[in-house]
């Protein structure tokens, strides 16, 4: 059994454990904010998913029947990996190797929890942090201006040191194309910007070294109001983006025509994130500060704005969402310091109930998660399941599934307003881990698609590096500390 421990925005464990300790965040206007970032390990987890995606995640993580059997009735699980090494000689499976859950479930039996090393350390807050698809790359987005692409392969040199270009208060996303040639950027601004990241040079200045152009997503019916980009995502072909802002619209971008192709009216409030369903890019799942979850059909979308359907749950607004890649899952967060998974086939046609009018007074920006909301239920919940420990305040906290390859999507993990990262049991909703080094907000973290690495960005200015490690892949951040000065 692991061992468990436990942003201001314009809008917006267990092997090893870091030896330093939380005691304050600073918010934006000067203020402290302190939070407890230690918890219990989890006694009684929520109810247990007696459904399709539990027998999912058993397809996907759970090994051959025969190496589990130990005698009649249930199996024995975890298998060991002496046993499964045993199997794969005897051929238990007939195939005279390891099949795909068996890997998943030796694999995500390591998580990464080791560390953290340190990868980068800037004097400004880093608000996105993102692999690649593949892996070889890594994005890091501050609010000082600066977007860094590290490679990975390559000891995490810096390959791309990106200047943004008229950014208005801070990076707020980024979204490498499907070939990494090129990264679009967000910021406060109806201004996407596109930079090409396959150029050789490793400082990329606007228009001067490098491709570095704008893509205007304004348009005549804003009634003069200069919207900002929380959200842009590359389609799986490379040639559209979609993006949400705080015009309450959904955007579709043409990249070959260089034109906005589609402008959708989608929600009644901040549209926070926007991502695609799955590789074939018809489907769009959006969240808001409304409230909803909605799920978008591209190939019927016109600019009436009508979903294909609408998701009721949260409390209150929605900062990210992450979908499965099946088309059917994807999982929410929310202001009401909860993670909510979906299945698209429970959506409504339309908002078919209220929860009722809020009778407290509360800002996520600069107050705490009033206590006598804890209890608090949707009356018309649509939500598989729910997941709560972390918190989900000051800024746009992300929450992302594990990666498929190593682990079957057996976990989903996020960052936390108390400085940690998070990482739950997809089907008992247990605490598996709670990562600890940072002394701000955790706003992104990205786990490595096939390699057990996790990498934290924080408001802090560190990007470090957790993984589970046969030997000292790099030194401990302690003795690289003394050797990193602040930029």
């Amino acid at each position: 059994m692991y061992a468990i421990s436990g942003a201001i925005d314009t809008d917006e464990m267990g092997y090893a454990m870091s030896r330093l300790e939380i005691d304050s965040d600073v918010s934006d206007d000067g203020s402290a904010i302190f939070e407890d970032c230690t918890s219990q390990p989890t006694k009684k987890p929520m109810n247990y998913l007696d459904n399709e995606i539990s027998q999912l995640t058993k397809l996907k993580s759970t090994p051959h029947q025969l190496l589990g059997q130990v005698g009649p009735g249930r199996p024995e699980l975890p298998v060991s990996p002496v046993k499964l090494l045993a199997g794969r000689e005897s051929n238990y499976s007939g195939r005279g190797r390891f099949s795909t859950a068996d890997c998943c479930h030796l694999l995500s039996r390591y998580l990464p929890v080791n560390g953290p090393s340190l990868i980068d350390q800037m004097a400004s807050r880093a608000y996105v942090s993102q692999f690649s698809a593949d892996g070889s790359l890594f994005v890091a987005g501050f609010q000082g201006s600066h977007i860094r692409i590290y490679n990975v392969d390559k000891g995490w040199k810096v390959q791309k040191n990106i200047l943004a270009k008229s950014l208005r208060w801070t990076i707020t996303d980024t979204s490498l194309s499907p070939d990494q040639r090129y990264l679009v950027y967000a910021s406060m601004s109806p201004i996407i910007h596109i930079v090409n990241i396959g150029s050789s040079e490793t400082e990329s200045l606007a228009n001067v070294t490098d491709i570095h152009d704008g893509l205007d997503l304004s348009s005549s019916d804003d009634g003069g109001y200069s919207v900002g980009i929380f959200t842009v995502k590359f389609s799986s072909d490379g040639r559209e983006l979609v993006a949400g802002s705080s015009g309450d619209s959904i955007y579709v971008y043409d990249l070959e025509a260089n034109k906005l192709s589609l402008r959708i009216l989608a929600h009644t409030s901040d549209v926070n994130t926007v991502c695609f369903a799955d590789e074939a890019s018809h489907l769009i799942y959006s969240g808001s500060d409304d409230t909803f979850c909605k799920v978008w059909d591209r190939r019927c979308l016109n600019s009436r704005g009508k979903p294909a359907g609408v998701l009721m749950g949260h409390l209150e607004g929605i900062t990210f969402i992450d979908s499965r890649g099946d088309g059917r899952y994807f999982i929410s967060n929310g202001k009401d310091q909860t993670i909510k998974l979906w299945d698209i086939r429970k959506m409504s046609s339309n908002v078919t109930c209220n929860p009722g009018y809020r009778s407290y007074e509360w800002d996520y920006r600069w107050m705490d998660y009033p206590p006598q909301t804890k209890n608090l239920k949707h009356p018309c919940d649509q939500s598989v399941s729910t997941y709560r420990g972390h918190s989900v305040l000051r800024t746009l906290i992300r929450c992302y599934f594990s990666p498929a390859f190593s682990t079957g999507q057996k976990y989903i993990y996020t960052g936390s307003h108390n400085a940690c990262v998070y990482i739950y049991d997809l089907v008992s909703g247990a605490q598996v881990a709670t990562l600890k080094h940072h002394k701000s907000p955790v706003r992104d973290c990205s786990w490595h698609p096939f390699q057990t690495t996790l990498v934290s960005s924080s408001w802090d200015g560190d990007v470090v590096k957790w993984g589970f490690y046969g030997n000292a892949e790099v030194p401990p951040l302690s003795s690289v500390r003394r050797r990193v000065s602040r930029r």
